[in-house]
């Protein structure tokens, strides 16, 4: 079992399922939704997904008819993702969950609308916290 919650913990939610298909995607609609180089999403089943607190304050925003991503109104945190045509799974933000995740992401997708300054083969330094440059 997951369970996750928005930035500001308005929304909390539970997943009693797994997780599957687990990526990272690059494609320009997930940089532009999370606003960053890419964004880890996963599917569940609808009926695995529990709305524990905060459903009133989900808002949607339908970006092509049928596709429809669920969000925070008051932190803007995106949650997760529901299209018409399959509403027996859903798409999860991985970033939304508190629990350790035991499965892994599969691939990197759309790598070719992949944003110019991200290097997915950068050998950068990992550190615990802020970089020690930071004061």
């Amino acid at each position: 079992m997951y369970h996750g919650k928005c930035l500001c913990g308005e929304v909390n939610v539970i997943i009693k399922g797994k997780i599957s298909d687990i990526i990272h995607c690059h494609c320009s609609l997930c940089r532009k939704n999370s606003g960053t180089a890419f964004a880890t999403n996963g599917f569940i089943n609808t009926a695995d997904f529990t709305i524990v607190s905060g459903k009133d304050n989900l808002t949607t925003f339908s970006f092509k008819p049928g596709r429809n991503r669920h969000f925070c109104r008051t932190c803007g945190s995106p949650i997760y993702s529901s299209n018409d045509q399959d509403p027996t799974r859903l798409r999860i933000r991985l970033g939304v969950i508190d629990s350790k995740i035991s499965e892994r992401p599969l691939s990197h997708n759309f790598v070719a609308s992949k944003a110019t300054w991200e290097d997915l083969d950068a050998n950068l330094p990992k550190y615990d916290t802020f970089e020690p440059s930071r004061k």
